[in-house]
C-alpha cells in the first residue's frame, strides 16, 4: 500500500494543542499580497484534486489500520500487528515524511480534530470541499471537529447556501484574520479585503452555523494608527461578534515589505507599554460575548513577580463576563511596562 500523503507547515495553535491532524486541501495563499506575512511568500498557490486529497486521506488510514488505531478491512492485517518500527522498516521512505509525527500523534490522541490546510480551504468549488469533507468523516469515524483558515474575501463572496452545505458536510470552525477593522490601515498593509468585507464574511459564516475564530493583530498599525486600529477592530468585533477573538501581536517579519518599512523608519512602532495602552483601547471598546484568547507566545508582557500577564489558554476570558479581569490584567502590564526603561527591540539593532 501507499503510504505517502502531502502535509503542509502552518496550522492554527489551537490545532497543534488539539493534536490536529493536518490535511492538505489547497497549497499556501491565494493572495499573498499582505505586506506584513512571510509564510507563503515566494511559494505559488495551488488546489489539490479532491482524488489526490482522498488518496493521503487513504493512505493515513492505512497507518492507522497498520497500527490497529481503526479496524482493519484487510485479513492480512490484524488490528494491533504491527509497529511502529515494523512499518518504518517495511516501508523506510515514511521514515522521511514531515507528517509521520504528525499523524502518531493524531492517532496517540484519538483521532479526534483535523486541519484543513492551507491558507483558504474554501477558495476550491464547494463540491469538491463538500467530496472531501464526507470522505474524511467517513474514513475516520472518531473525528469530532473539522476545522480551517479562511479568507474572509472568500467567505463574503460564497454564498450562503455554498457555505451551510460545507458545514452540513462535516466543517466546523473558521479561523479567520480578520488583522484590523480599520478601512484605512486595510489598504495600507494590503490586506486585499474591506472593512465590509470583513463584516460579512464574519457574520455569514455564523449564520451558516460555523464556530468563528477572529484574529486581530495588536501593533500592526505602529504609531500612525494606532488609535483607528484599536477602535475600528473593535468595532468589526462588535458586529460580528465571534466565538473566539485571538490576539496577535505584530512582529516584522524578515524580508517582507512591512520590515523594510520599519528598518527604515517609515512605519515606527509601538513599545510593549505602547501596546498594551492599545490593547486597553480596543478591549475597552468590545461589546461582545466572545471568548477573547491570547493563545501565542506573541502575547508576552510581563506582569507583577515576572508572571505572564495573560494565561496563553485556547479558550481564554468568556465576555463579558470576564471584561473588566482582562482590563485590570491590561493596567497591571502598564504598572510594570512603566517601571522597565526603554528602547528599541533588540531584533531592531541587528
Amino acid at each position: 500500500m501507499d503510504y505517502s500523503f502531502e502535509t503542509g507547515v502552518y496550522r492554527p495553535p489551537s490545532e497543534g494543542g488539539s493534536s490536529s491532524l493536518l490535511l492538505r486541501v489547497t497549497r499556501n495563499c491565494p493572495w499573498n499580497n499582505c505586506t506584513f506575512c512571510g509564510m507563503y511568500k515566494g511559494k505559488r498557490f495551488s488546489k489539490r484534486p479532491p482524488d489526490e486529497v482522498k488518496g493521503d486521506i487513504d493512505a493515513i488510514a492505512g497507518i492507522a489500520r497498520s497500527l490497529g488505531a481503526i479496524p482493519s478491512d484487510e485479513p492480512s492485517i490484524a488490528p494491533g500487528k504491527k509497529t511502529v518500527e515494523s512499518l518504518l522498516k517495511e516501508i523506510p521512505s515514511l521514515g522521511s515524511s514531515i507528517g509521520l509525527g504528525m499523524v502518531l500523534e493524531w492517532i496517540h490522541s484519538g483521532m479526534k480534530t483535523a486541519f484543513l490546510q492551507d491558507a483558504n480551504s474554501l477558495i476550491i468549488e464547494t463540491d469538491e470541499l463538500v467530496e472531501i469533507l464526507l470522505y474524511l468523516r467517513k474514513t475516520f469515524s472518531s473525528i469530532e471537529r473539522v476545522t480551517s483558515y479562511a479568507r474572509a474575501r472568500t467567505l463574503s463572496k460564497k454564498s450562503l447556501e455554498h457555505l451551510k452545505a460545507v458545514k452540513r458536510a462535516g466543517l466546523d470552525r473558521l479561523h479567520v484574520g480578520l488583522e484590523t477593522g480599520d478601512p484605512e490601515l486595510l489598504k495600507a498593509v494590503r490586506k486585499g479585503v474591506s472593512h465590509e468585507d470583513q463584516v460579512l464574511a464574519g457574520t455569514k459564516a455564523k449564520e451558516a452555523g460555523f464556530q468563528l475564530s477572529e484574529y486581530w493583530m495588536p501593533g500592526l498599525g505602529g504609531k500612525r494608527f494606532t488609535k483607528q486600529h484599536a477602535e475600528n477592530t473593535a468595532k468589526a468585533l462588535n458586529i460580528i461578534n465571534p466565538h473566539y477573538i485571538r490576539s496577535r501581536p505584530f512582529f516584522p517579519h524578515p524580508g517582507t515589505p512591512l520590515y523594510l518599512a520599519v528598518q527604515k523608519g517609515e512605519w515606527p512602532l509601538l513599545s510593549p507599554l505602547e501596546q498594551l495602552l492599545e490593547l486597553k483601547e480596543m478591549i475597552g471598546h468590545l461589546q461582545v460575548t466572545s471568548k477573547v484568547c491570547f493563545d501565542h507566545a506573541g502575547n508576552y508582557w510581563p506582569g507583577f513577580k515576572g508572571r505572564p500577564v495573560f494565561k496563553h489558554s485556547y479558550e481564554g476570558y468568556q465576555f463579558p463576563e470576564k471584561k473588566d479581569h482582562v482590563l485590570g490584567l491590561i493596567e497591571e502590564g502598564i504598572s510594570v511596562q512603566k517601571q522597565i526603561p526603554s528602547g528599541p527591540p533588540p531584533w531592531l539593532a541587528r
